[in-house]
């Protein structure tokens, strides 16, 4: 049996570094950070888009000011508990034995109850 590879196709498996900082962050930069898994939203490799952060904005006349992307970026990049201890997108070796476990016993007391009501 053959399964399909996990890794997203080219350019989508490429690694993404962090953006710099600057004075006059762009909306580009944000996204720069999400990608680069800065913001522990996400795994760090390229997400291609159908249109970049921020075009909407843009196409209705009211573009990001530096400022508000600045803000942006800081909320967005403001660590978290669960990202400090490094808890998001890594897997949890307890999660599996435990759901197996509640299947089991989910069976065992459907088999016990059966067999006690006959």
């Amino acid at each position: 049996m053959t399964l399909r590879s996990e890794t997203p196709p080219p350019p989508a498996n490429l690694p993404c570094d962090p953006p710099p900082d600057s004075d006059a962050p762009t909306a580009a930069q944000l996204k720069g950070d999400i990608d680069s898994g800065r913001t522990a939203d996400k795994t760090p490799h390229m997400d291609i888009g159908a249109a970049p952060l921020g075009t909407c904005e843009e196409a209705g006349g009211t573009p990001p000011t530096p400022q508000e992307v600045r803000i942006a970026r800081q909320n967005e990049r403001a660590p978290s508990e669960r990202a400090a201890k490094g808890y998001v997108h890594q897997r949890q070796p307890w999660v599996l034995p435990l759901y197996v476990g509640i299947i089991v016993a989910a069976a065992l007391g459907l088999g016990l109850v059966l067999w006690l009501t006959r």
